[in-house]
């Protein structure tokens, strides 16, 4: 299929899907496939393409295994994988927008998932009915996760790789974004779980904090701070181990040519080691690292000098021991156990987080989602709950044990969640309808 609407970026022309009222452009390449050499390396730029590229497809996952979350969230059996052609961006613009004069606000949007699974192609984060529904442009971008984007080895490039992709989606946005018919000084970086923390990353790093004038973080791991370079240290030598490989720089071209599914399975036993419902992953950005030059939380409030739309869910931790479809035990999910793991890992920082922000003058808009699958009350409103009304997504939901059966309340709920997410983009306000 190559009719379609036409845009001119700088690796390229672009052919996209008309969808109607919007027009989607999937799986553009933001940087250049990283394999061979250039894994475990920082992102290089794309060599570009002659004549047009057909982007009418999302490129595929970022090889992984299969999310611990899919006990809440359903399972992505099925999903496409390669290092080859991971790294691209998708783009969702009013159709007006690529031909009009009038540039609307952009929200590039990270997605969740540990840094350890998860896909921006994912139909759970089609940007359609919220550009729409909010007169935006909406991009979802790739980023490297697991190992292949958090193993700390800095001595052959592996330094936060993840982050470093995020930043170079973000450049590409800035540089292109205006051909789609977006507004590149009103642009908002948002994310959920990882992706949050990665948009915050992003919004107070020196090199990037000037390419976002608003942050929307869902459901942010604030009580994870940062990993120790230390123990990240220690944490890669172990892989290293796994894998049969020397500790040190000679085992550089031994882990750009190991089999992806044995980096994949060593990624695994490693998980194992660490203790049960732990919601760390073993590797995720490092302290003092690419893209993590800022302190953490609080103090990065108190600097951050933005529009702030943050929240979370009302029960995340539930997600966290869901496994097997059994019923949670002991009062979930407003037991005293539950409460205090949400507020560790989720509650306390924003708290903390927001607070600080008022006291140096700003106005965060915060929310807690509370709708619960009421076929499974024990869930409560989980971690990812947020998720399909956000985007008014709930079709792709189907089956989603967070979700359940999808009623008249809860389409226009959809409706007013994604609408209040355009609003904050455009206006940098919130208003629920």
């Amino acid at each position: 299929m190559t009719s379609g609407p036409r845009v001119h970026t700088t690796s390229g022309a672009v052919v996209g899907t008309d969808l109607g009222a919007v027009h989607a452009f999937r799986g553009i390449p933001y940087a250049a496939d990283p394999v061979g050499a250039l894994r475990f390396g920082p992102p290089q730029p794309h060599p570009g393409w002659r004549g047009r590229l057909t982007a009418q497809r999302s490129g595929p996952a970022v090889p992984q295994s299969a999310s611990r979350l899919e006990a809440v969230m359903g399972s992505r059996d099925g999903t496409p994988m390669s290092e080859a052609g991971s790294l691209t961006l998708n783009v969702w613009a009013p159709a007006a927008a690529v031909s009009d004069s009038r540039k609307r606000p952009i929200l590039v949007w990270l997605h969740g998932g540990g840094f350890t699974s998860g896909s921006a192609g994912w139909d759970w984060y089609d940007g359609a009915r919220l550009a729409e529904a909010g007169d935006i442009v909406v991009v979802t971008a790739n980023y490297r996760l697991h190992a292949l984007g958090f193993l700390w080895f800095p001595e052959i490039g592996a330094d936060n790789l993840g982050l470093q992709d995020q930043a170079a989606a973000l450049r590409w946005v800035h540089g292109n974004i205006a051909a789609f018919g977006g507004d590149r000084e009103r642009l908002t970086i948002g994310g959920q779980s990882a992706g949050a923390y990665s948009a915050l990353a992003l919004s107070c790093d020196p090199a990037t904090q000037h390419l976002g004038r608003r942050i929307m973080l869902q459901s942010t791991p604030f009580g994870i701070r940062p990993a120790d370079p230390s123990v990240a240290r220690r944490t890669t030598t172990t892989l290293l181990k796994l894998l049969g490989l020397p500790p040190d720089e000679r085992a550089a071209p031994m882990l750009r040519s190991v089999p992806v599914d044995e980096l994949l399975s060593a990624y695994g036993e490693l998980t194992a080691i660490g203790p049960s419902g732990q919601v760390a992953p073993p590797m995720y950005p490092v302290r003092d690292g690419a893209g993590m030059h800022f302190a953490w939380h609080a103090a990065a409030a108190r600097a951050l000098r933005k529009d702030v739309l943050v929240g979370r869910t009302a029960h995340e931790s539930t997600a966290f021991l869901a496994g097997g479809g059994t019923p949670l035990p002991d009062g979930a999910p407003d037991g005293p156990r539950w409460r205090a793991a949400t507020a560790a890992v989720f509650g306390d920082g924003l708290d903390a987080f927001t607070g600080a922000l008022t006291a140096a003058g700003g106005s965060p808009h915060e929310y807690c989602f509370d709708r619960i699958n009421p076929e499974r009350p024990d869930l409560g409103a989980t971690h990812c709950a947020d998720l399909p009304f956000v985007f008014d997504n709930l079709d792709a939901y189907a089956g989603a044990p967070m979700l359940g059966r999808v009623r008249g309340a809860d389409r226009a709920l959809a409706v007013s969640w994604s609408t209040a997410v355009g609003d904050f983009v455009r206006t940098g306000h919130v208003q629920f309808r």
